[in-house]
């Protein structure tokens, strides 16, 4: 425990100091610096020092009247400078634009169109690192467990088997059951493992971590759509005549009045709606919280160092005391998207009571 909190005072020191360092110059803007945190970028930001910034540049794949531009960020010069054409909007260019990519005239003014954008962001590395860590612990506590077959678990090989009794004992066979389980844990437990860990990287105040990917809707509402088409591709004759033709409630509901088909119907989509938002709101929540804590050092660093730094202890355990929450919260929130996911597939393939 000590050596986690030493790693995470650190690290916030490096990162929010360097915040610090390049406010000093003019005034310290609490709001902008949250959301520069949890919004993707188009490059991973390290640290900045001063005027000078120390980032990652990522490839910009851009599709343009049939035109394939290829390049990497810092031709935009952290979004001062236009290259090719293009240009990292800003609310002066449009509001509605800023932050994307948008074509512009050699005069630098928006055009009016926006190219497709298929360029690898921040979150989108962050999921490749993310996916490329599971299939690597998979693979090796398979490998192990091929080697020591016959003997007691070992090393990785017993991390991944916790993740997976786990998933199978106490989230599929309960909510699908035993003779229909197998079919879907698979994916429950990348589900499980994909936003567990995306969850823990996120917490991670410098790189490999940092980026907000389960706070993006966008990768939520992924996420439940994969849990509401697989739900409903599995759906049994059972579950579309409860669906349409709900036994139990009076004719008038169901056919003149068509009341409790409208309503089912609607709760299919609410479902994978409950999922989307329940998850972003949440991670993003615990990243805001955090933040904001820690922006109270430099709000009152800005009108005086002496009380920054004197004040600076109380925000910081706040700060440390969220992290280690959100550890917590890391591991709900995905227990409760794949356990939720396993009872929507479950009530799904459920056979008709005699």
């Amino acid at each position: 425990m000590k050596r986690i909190l030493c790693f995470l005072i650190l690290c916030f020191s490096v990162c929010f100091g360097s915040a610090y360092a390049s406010g000093n110059e003019e005034q310290f803007d609490a709001g902008e610096l949250i959301m520069e945190h949890i919004s993707d970028s188009y490059d991973w930001h390290i640290l900045t020092w001063k005027e000078t910034h120390v980032s990652i540049p990522l490839p910009i794949i851009l599709l343009n009247d049939g035109k394939l531009d290829v390049f990497l960020s810092n031709k935009f010069n952290h979004g001062h400078d236009c290259y090719k054409g293009y240009k990292i909007a800003t609310k002066e260019d449009n509001p509605n634009a800023a932050g994307k990519i948008i074509c512009v005239d050699e005069n630098g003014v928006y055009t009016g169109k926006k190219p497709y954008d298929f360029s690898i962001t921040k979150n989108v590395l962050s999921i490749f690192i993310v996916s490329g860590f599971i299939i690597y612990l998979v693979l090796k506590g398979a490998s192990i467990a091929k080697k020591r077959k016959g003997k007691e678990p070992k090393g990785i090989q017993t991390f991944v088997e916790f993740f997976i009794m786990f998933i199978r004992d106490d989230i599929a066979i309960p909510s699908i059951g035993k003779d229909k389980y197998g079919k879907y844990l698979q994916y429950l437990l990348t589900a499980f493992l994909f936003i567990f860990f995306s969850n823990l990287m996120g917490l991670l105040p410098c790189f490999p971590g940092g980026a907000n990917v389960t706070g993006n809707i966008a990768v939520t509402l992924c996420l439940a759509v994969f849990t509401f088409v697989i739900t409903n591709f599995s759906g049994n004759k059972h579950y579309w005549k409860h669906m349409i033709n709900m036994p139990g409630v009076p004719w008038w509901l169901k056919f003149p009045l068509p009341i409790m088909p409208v309503v089912e119907i609607l709760g299919m989509f609410t479902k994978p709606f409950s999922l989307t938002v329940r998850l972003f709101a949440n991670i993003t929540a615990g990243h805001v919280i955090i933040l904001s804590f820690l922006c109270i050092i430099f709000i009152f660093g800005q009108q005086s160092m002496v009380l920054g730094y004197g004040t600076a202890i109380i925000p910081l355990f706040f700060s440390i005391f969220m992290t280690l929450l959100e550890i917590l919260v890391a591991f709900i929130q995905a227990y409760v998207f794949t356990l939720l996911s396993a009872i929507y597939i479950g009530m799904a393939t459920e056979e008709e009571h005699a």
